[in-house]
């Protein structure tokens, strides 16, 4: 891993993010050939997580991916309460355990990981990676595929296109305020913290007041979706306005 991370940061970042996506997708279909949603992918991402933090921990990398305290009070930062809203908001509509518990501890503990392992390879690796050339580039290049990356679950997960177009759209503008907070913070520590609850939370939230409300499912995920969307936005433009710029370390 390391010589391949020496030779090229943008390459080692690349082939991080298929090993993760396709063995993702490959395991969420042996949890279902098992008969126990999550528990494949439990296992891949804890041990890819395991694998990931051994090999930044002992190449000294901590700080280069943002595993390390923002310097940046959390008070300029509206104490992060936005981030709390968007990935609680479709609770606010209703909540509901929406699978067993042993299927809730499965999904918990392979969010908790997804959520250290997407912002390590695309905050970390793939945005500093390209930002040592175009920094503008790493911006837009790191968040879209970010959001793109969830292409694979209209592919190999049975996702509607509905599903699909909506998780990557709300994906590309999060990408966008998550490679901000790291800009502008210098720690991916926040960023992983809200991807891993916002994940989480889907075993929880169910929307039903916002569906008997609407009476649609896609009219509510609409609507719900839109708040987030809106949030992360502002978020976004206050973050750029109101934090200095930082200067992009090795």
């Amino acid at each position: 891993m390391k010589k391949l991370f020496d030779r090229n940061e943008v390459t080692f970042a690349v082939a991080l993010i298929l090993v993760y996506v396709i063995g993702s997708s490959i395991m969420q279909s042996i949890s279902e050939a098992l008969g126990t949603q999550y528990l494949a992918e439990a296992v891949f991402n804890v041990i890819l997580t395991a694998v990931l933090f051994a090999f930044v921990r002992r190449s000294g990398l901590m700080r280069h991916v943002g595993l390390c305290r923002s310097d940046v009070p959390a008070a300029k930062m509206l104490f992060y309460i936005p981030l709390f809203l968007i990935g609680a908001m479709c609770a606010f509509f209703g909540l509901a355990l929406q699978y067993s518990p042993v299927v809730v501890a499965f999904h918990t503990v392979a969010m908790l990981c997804a959520g250290f392992l997407e912002e390590v390879i695309f905050r970390g690796f793939l945005f500093k990676g390209i930002a040592k050339g175009n920094l503008k580039s790493a911006v837009i290049i790191s968040s879209l595929t970010f959001g793109v990356g969830h292409i694979v679950n209209l592919f190999f997960n049975d996702y509607e296109l509905f599903d699909s177009l909506t998780q990557i759209t709300y994906a590309v503008i999060v990408g966008f305020m998550l490679v901000f907070i790291f800009l502008r913070t210098g720690s991916t520590l926040p960023c992983i913290a809200f991807h891993a609850f916002n994940n989480v939370m889907t075993a929880f939230a169910s929307g039903d007041r916002l569906v008997s409300l609407t009476g649609s499912e896609q009219t509510a995920e609409l609507i719900c979706l839109s708040i987030m969307i809106a949030i992360a936005l502002v978020y976004t433009i206050y973050i750029v306005k109101a934090l200095p710029k930082r200067e992009i370390t090795e």
